[in-house]
């Protein structure tokens, strides 16, 4: 489920925006409406920046971050690192996903 926002810009418009970019968004006015809401279960990459964009901004710390989305320190982390090193696009699960407590087989 997406929600929309009326006249409200997208944080992220595209995959290939740069930490740079993302550092430009926290400046013009991110708010805490633009963050994925607690029960998120899916993590797209626009989402995963979106917590990343708040806690740089200062809305929520990593903890209350960690806490709200139920994230480890260490996964939170791995998300701000990746946008650091390789932009959006470094957030980009390919091999590896992680379904917390749910098994593909039982």
């Amino acid at each position: 489920m997406s929600q929309v926002h009326s006249g409200v810009k997208p944080l992220f418009a595209v995959a290939g925006e740069t930490s740079n970019r993302i550092a430009a968004s926290q400046r013009s006015g991110i708010t805490i409406g633009d963050l994925p809401s607690p029960d998120t279960q899916r993590w797209t990459i626009r989402r995963k920046a979106a917590v990343v964009a708040g806690v740089r901004a200062g809305l929520i710390t990593i903890e209350q971050a960690c806490e709200r989305y139920s994230l480890t320190v260490e996964e939170y982390l791995s998300w701000q690192r990746l946008i650091d090193a390789h932009g959006l696009r470094g957030l980009r699960v390919t091999k590896i996903q992680d379904y917390r407590g749910t098994s593909k087989r039982n």
